[in-house]
């Protein structure tokens, strides 16, 4: 197995992907009120700010800054995984190795991260984030994905309300402000 490090940046940005097992599961929104609480749960014990998040039925990518000196995001992660994984029932298959450990067999092992580099890499991330309902085919504008930071986004004016809208049946990308 490769040597992964993750790039710890004490108050750095970062965005993520996280993932469910089951790739055809709908977990994330049918039980989004138990997200909710898992990520509310952690950021009181162990604070940091959501610039962006999106939630879709069997992953989700989000923007966080931590706060100045810290760099611990994988504990978060695991302290969220954790809190959901306990407040949804278990009827998820396990593996062997899942089950000696005590592990759910909700969430893929691990989750992608990238270390936000400034201005331009923020604003594309934040364009990934909040198009990706737009791209998987759920909704045809951001603002009508219910699971997602986008329309605070648009109240604090870092868009348009009609960002990413269709124009002749072809989805793009508007200017953001």
């Amino acid at each position: 197995m490769p040597d992964y490090r993750r790039n710890r940046v004490p108050g750095g940005t970062f965005f993520f992907t996280v993932v469910l097992a089951d790739r055809g599961s709908t977990l994330l929104v049918d039980r989004i009120g138990a997200l909710r609480e898992a990520v509310r749960a952690t950021r009181v014990a162990r604070p940091f700010h959501v610039d962006a998040w999106v939630v879709l039925p069997e992953h989700l990518h989000c923007i966080w800054t931590l706060p100045a000196g810290d760099s611990d995001f994988p504990g978060r992660w695991a302290a969220i995984k954790r809190r959901f994984s306990g407040a949804v029932p278990a009827t998820e298959g396990r593996s062997a190795v899942q089950a000696r450990r005590g592990e759910r067999g909700i969430w893929q092992r691990g989750y992608w991260e990238h270390t936000i580099r400034g201005k331009a890499d923020y604003a594309a991330h934040m364009d990934y984030v909040h198009f990706n309902p737009v791209r998987h085919g759920y909704v045809g504008t951001p603002g009508e994905w219910p699971f997602s930071t986008f329309r605070r986004c648009v109240g604090l004016g870092m868009y348009p309300t009609e960002w990413a809208g269709e124009e002749g049946g072809v989805a793009v990308a508007g200017e953001r402000m």
